[in-house]
């Protein structure tokens, strides 16, 4: 591409941005959350618990928003704290969460 020549990007209203699951705090109950945990990441039992005790911690990245959603009502109904956001464009600066 010359320097007379220039390109012009367009974001599509239709596309779905990523989301991400954010698990909070795991609660009073923390083994029903642990297998919470494994069953939306798929992970090892082990892994899952690790995972657990690291709360805050990004789970899983790069959902729809239904499936953000799904997982988050699985979390929940565990007994943990967990949210779904819509992950930042890349370069794209966010504030830190409290």
């Amino acid at each position: 591409m010359s320097d007379e020549e220039s390109a012009e990007y367009y974001t599509l209203l239709c596309d779905d941005p990523s989301h991400e699951v954010v698990l909070v705090d795991c609660g009073p109950r923390e083994m029903d959350v642990i297998l919470a945990v494994r069953k939306v990441t798929g992970q090892s039992l082990w892994r899952s618990r690790v995972v657990a005790h690291q709360a805050p911690v990004t789970l899983l990245g790069d959902l729809s928003a239904y499936r953000a959603q799904s997982a988050v009502a699985v979390l929940q109904s565990a007994g943990a704290r967990a949210e779904w956001r819509q992950e930042p464009e890349p370069g794209e600066r966010t504030a830190p969460s409290p």
